[in-house]
């Protein structure tokens, strides 16, 4: 046995060896400036705090660290300091060691960085609040002093969604959910596109296995004809390239399971209906980086000269780069087989920037060797700091808050003096001029757009000139909220009102005051909630607001009541009594029908399996309609009662990344005894007969009961909704396969 176990040691040993002489190798030829001895003393130094630890997975705990400063290093183009924080990014949460011992080791710059990848204990939105909103307000606080914080923390996301394997269900879809809420849109806004995918796929593929292994499947049954398909769209690219004296590299760019999934999702269509599955990537070295932009659109001159271009699909990213630093130009051809193919156009600069984001700019800085720490932070953290400065009372607003313009894609926008600001699309005048300057914002009455007068709501077009009115009378009204599609406007308009309210409420409070006193009535706690009931409303709060505002007015009805009550009480000996209202005595309730409670020591890591006989005891709320065969979760709420969600619902998705410690593995075990709503939407080339075809095979062939119809027709196309009763979701699939077959029938899709 002892032998055994050294065997298994020496084996470690090697492999940890191992995994840190690649780091190190990677790090040698990379340009940063040399200090070998600092992340070796980082290494052992971790090495020797994880030791005798080890994953779920069951290898050493010190690969994990390994691991995301080889992805940091290799993936994202970090450098020392960054790759030490990455060895010792856990050696604070999970051992003895402090926060004070990694600064008096390793210096302060480290020691931040740890500290703020270091999960928090105390809350900062209050007893209420979520453990996780409150860990990724602390990241975001030190990301917005250090932008390698979020980077090292997203290349430590990606190493735990390689390895999730390991880890129970309900846990996978937490961290899945978590991971597609947050992390792959924060990859995104940061220009870490292959990051991002790659996180958006792990996070498919555990929440929907089924769904991911079928495109998967689909993506390599389809390779043979895409890849002729690359051949003859790209041969004559070759050819003019070749022509024009550039050193070039033409990939094949393919779309990524996820995105295909979610295009299936959202367009309400099939994997044979995406026609743009593949794009072309041209990456090429330009003659110098002055010539770089001229020499892309040289490039698409020639393009457009072999196929045709969609003249509303070319994307200049080259002299507009976006605020993540992403350069490309994006065209749309027509290949010969009448398909739209995407084509990007960069330089092998762009490219990297493209691939590592935000850490590659600095790789071009003039010089030799560069060091990171001349990191200059992107506009965008100030957005962020901006909205931290102000924290939202509520955990998920927070969120919402920060991941509102994550994914935005952008417009650009001209400020009457011929300035580009870039904006995120369907923004209004209003986020304009709150992106401006607040004051410009509180005090805007309207714009000039294209020096036309339009109101606060109108939304920007990209190439839009903006001239913002404003006037020292107007002030921020809560209607505002609704105008405004950005982070900043909506934290700048809470922000605001926020503070008007306490004012008014404070004028509210002194009202009351006055009033009690003059009326001879202590102002007890008992008291306010009594006057809070009267007038129907939840806390004191709304009381002083409506007291402030005068929509609320105190009278002598308030004084009857407050004495009525009190003599009522004075009559009790003190005490309230309340006579029940007596219902018939009924009969005991079903525990079959009655909501299932959770139990202290209930076991989330197993899966809940939903019957015939329990479903009644779970909840389903109506944010996404779950039926038998769906990808569900469990949610155990605040009442400790089990909720139902599917895995991809929205509802769900802020959930898992909020309240990820409630959410349970939930699995259907149905047997076709009970009926559930479902709608199927259709469309084509109306003829008669067509809708008699339609109920005939979803009545007779399928015998199912259809509980509502309805078709409209306009110029000889029409559209339909058929509302079913259907015992799962292979009742809809079989449907949908069914009606396929029926001519003139273009378009089938189940609405979830």
């Amino acid at each position: 046995m002892d032998e055994e176990l050294l065997k298994r040691e020496a084996a470690d040993e090697e492999m940890i060896n191992a995994a840190f002489e690649k780091l190190l190798n990677d790090y040698n030829n990379s340009r940063h400036r040399k200090k070998i001895d600092l992340i070796t003393k980082a290494f052992n130094f971790a090495k020797q705090a994880h030791k005798g630890v080890r994953r779920l997975s069951g290898e050493p705990y010190i690969m994990h660290p390994i691991a995301v400063a080889q992805i940091a290093c290799s993936e994202i183009g970090l450098g020392s300091t960054s790759i030490c924080a990455a060895l010792l990014h856990d050696v604070v949460e999970d051992t003895d060691y402090t926060v004070e011992d990694i600064s008096n080791m390793f210096g302060p710059k480290i020691a931040q960085i740890v500290d703020g990848l270091t999960k928090i204990s105390g809350g900062i939105f209050g007893e209420q609040a979520s453990a996780q909103a409150e860990n990724f307000k602390k990241l975001l606080l030190t990301m917005s002093e250090d932008i390698r914080v979020i980077l090292i923390k997203i290349a430590d996301r990606l190493h735990n969604m390689r390895t999730l394997e390991s880890q129970p269900a309900n846990k996978q879809y937490k961290i899945a959910g978590e991971t597609l809420y947050i992390y792959a849109p924060l990859a995104h806004r940061l220009g870490l596109y292959k990051v991002k995918s790659e996180l958006e796929n792990l996070s498919f593929k555990f929440e929907h296995p089924e769904e991911y292994a079928d495109i998967e499947q689909k993506l390599a049954a389809t390779q043979v004809s895409r890849q002729v398909s690359f051949d003859q769209f790209t041969k004559p690219i070759e050819k003019t390239l070749q022509r024009m004296g550039l050193k070039y590299d033409i990939r094949e760019r393919v779309k990524t399971p996820y995105s295909i999934w979610n295009k299936m999702q959202n367009k309400h269509v099939t994997f044979d209906e995406i026609y743009d599955i593949l794009a072309v990537r041209i990456i090429f070295t330009p003659s110098s980086r002055e010539k770089e932009a001229e020499e892309c659109f040289a490039i698409y001159v020639k393009l457009s000269q072999l196929y045709k271009s969609h003249p509303d699909r070319l994307r200049d990213w080259v002299n507009h780069p976006k605020s993540n630093g992403y350069q490309a130009l994006h065209v749309t051809l027509m290949s010969k087989q009448g398909h739209w193919i995407e084509v990007q156009i960069r330089s092998d600069r762009m490219n990297e920037i493209a691939e590592q984001g935000l850490a590659a700019h600095w790789k071009y800085k003039e010089g030799g060797e560069y060091s990171e720490d001349e990191n200059e932070l992107d506009e965008w953290l100030h957005t962020i700091k901006e909205i931290l400065d102000d924290p939202q009372p509520d955990a998920m607003d927070f969120l919402d808050a920060i991941k509102l313009n994550l994914f935005a894609s952008e417009i650009f926008i001209f400020t009457p003096k011929g300035e580009i600001k870039t904006m995120p699309a369907d923004c209004t005048a209003l986020d304009f001029a709150f992106s401006i300057h607040t004051f410009l914002g509180s005090h805007c009455i309207g714009a000039k757009v294209n020096h036309k007068l339009v109101p606060l709501s109108h939304k920007l077009q990209s190439g839009d000139q903006v001239e913002i009115l404003t006037s020292k009378s107007q002030h921020v009204s809560p209607s505002w909220i609704n105008f405004v599609s950005t982070a900043k406007a909506k934290a700048k308009i809470q922000a605001i009102l926020r503070h008007d309210n306490r004012e008014v409420q404070k004028k509210g409070e002194e009202l009351l005051t006055e009033w009690l006193k003059k009326n001879n009535i202590e102002p007890t706690a008992a008291i306010i909630n009594q006057l809070v009931e009267l007038h129907d409303l939840h806390h004191r709060e709304e009381l002083y607001q409506a007291l402030g505002e005068k929509t609320v007015l105190l009278g002598e009805k308030d004084l009857d009541e407050l004495s009525g009550k009190a003599k009522k009480q004075e009559e009790s000996g003190g005490w309230r009594k309340y006579v029940p209202f007596v219902k018939a005595k009924k009969k005991e309730e079903d525990p079959k029908t009655k909501l299932y409670v959770v139990p202290e020591k209930f076991n989330r890591k197993k899966p809940i399996f939903i019957t015939d006989e329990n479903i009644r005891q779970y909840k389903f709320p109506a944010c996404c309609h779950p039926i038998p065969g769906d990808d569900v979760l469990g949610f155990i709420d605040n009442k400790n009662q089990i909720e139902i969600h599917k895995r991809a619902c929205p509802v769900a998705n802020k959930l898992k990344t909020s309240y990820g410690n409630r959410i349970l593995d939930a699995k259907w075990d149905m047997h076709k005894k009970l009926f559930f709503d479902a709608t199927i939407r259709l469309g084509g080339i109306d003829r008669r007969g067509l809708v008699n075809e339609v109920t005939s095979i979803i009545s007779q062939q399928m015998n199912l009961d259809i509980r509502k119809l309805m078709f409209t027709t306009e110029d000889g196309v029409f559209e339909g909704w058929i509302d079913l009763r259907v015992h799962d979701r292979e009742n809809v699939k079989s449907i949908i396969d069914s009606l396929k077959k029926v001519a003139d029938l273009k378009e089938i899709s189940q609405i979830t």
